[in-house]
């Protein structure tokens, strides 16, 4: 059994451990908050107490909590989700409806915080204390310092209500439209995090610095580009992974603010919508998905390691 295939039958087990413990703590949150599901669903109609009492039934809502808990993780083990008390369709394809939108959105503002957060970092770390730095290194700070969705709504005014350069609300249709009206929503979800990610690349860079494999190119009189784009950037890899890989987690989970400020019909949206609807079985294959999520781009960053560095191949053989 090799290094990859004992890593992911170790992680299998507890990710299993966590979507349980992560879908019973939803169940729980979502029993304990005010309100009740078939007022949520009838508004303000009035309802006769066989209505209401119908409406229990057939959502089980009659049944104490620990059923209720037991019916919905039966139906998971067999692969069914349940169906949307609101609209009565089944969870996987409201999902499936939005999910696109909030992964399109994830990974392009994903795609802006590695093509600027790296090379910010590095060249921070090569100009250290220098002007370039110094600039970055403030640049950083101001970003990090700014919420996603009042950069959102400050997007939306200048360059949407203003300018008038991109679209102020929905997804698009086609590649083009879609690009065009992620734009906004991708940079407000990014800023912060290519702080974070220039900050982690400036200091693993000024770490590689100090070495003397990196000493010994530069004496031998290589390019600073051929320094710094092969033996550095090399080396700083594994940090610069686990910083992508937790902002790739975030930009799935954050989007949620996002979405709602600039009017995108994905996950965010659909979770806020079912939470405020108490849609238990939308908001449960949310969040399932948002852990599953998270747990796989973990998954994904160890075995990253594996790939990037010999020694940790080696170790785990």
């Amino acid at each position: 059994m090799g290094p990859v295939t004992r890593l992911i039958a170790r992680r299998l087990p507890i990710a299993a451990c966590l979507l349980l413990g992560i879908s019973l703590a939803v169940y729980g949150l979502l029993a304990l908050a005010p309100g009740s599901t078939e007022r949520a669903l009838l508004g303000t109609r009035p309802a006769s107490p066989e209505l209401l009492a119908a409406i229990r039934e057939r959502h089980h809502l009659d049944q104490p909590f620990p059923l209720r808990y037991a019916h919905w993780l039966g139906g998971l083990l067999r692969g069914d989700l349940g169906d949307s008390v609101q609209t009565g369709e089944p969870v996987t394809a409201r999902i499936g409806e939005r999910l696109p939108v909030t992964l399109e959105l994830a990974l392009y503002a994903t795609l802006l915080i590695v093509l600027l957060g790296v090379p910010l970092g590095l060249l921070a770390a090569a100009r250290r204390e220098r002007a370039a730095d110094r600039a970055v290194t403030a640049g950083a700070v101001v970003a990090v310092s700014a919420p996603s969705f009042a950069l959102g709504t400050l997007l939306l005014y200048v360059f949407g209500v203003k300018l008038g350069w991109f679209p102020v609300f929905g997804a698009g249709t086609g590649f083009a439209g879609r690009v065009r009206h992620l734009t906004l929503p991708a940079i407000a979800l990014a800023l912060s995090q290519i702080a974070l990610v220039t900050r982690q690349t400036r200091a693993a860079g000024l770490d590689v610095v100090a070495r003397d494999y990196l000493t010994f190119a530069r004496a031998r009189g290589l390019p600073a580009r051929h320094v710094w784009g092969r033996y550095a950037l090399r080396n700083t890899a594994v940090p610069v992974a686990t910083s992508v890989g937790l902002v790739l987690a975030y930009s799935m989970s954050g989007a949620v603010l996002v979405e709602v400020t600039f009017s995108l019909p994905g996950l965010g949206a659909l979770i806020m919508e079912s939470v405020a609807a108490k849609d238990v079985p939308v908001v449960q294959g949310v969040a399932l998905v948002a852990g599953a999520a998270t747990i796989g781009i973990n998954l994904l960053v160890d075995l990253a390691y594996l790939a990037l560095d010999p020694r940790l191949r080696r170790a785990a053989a």
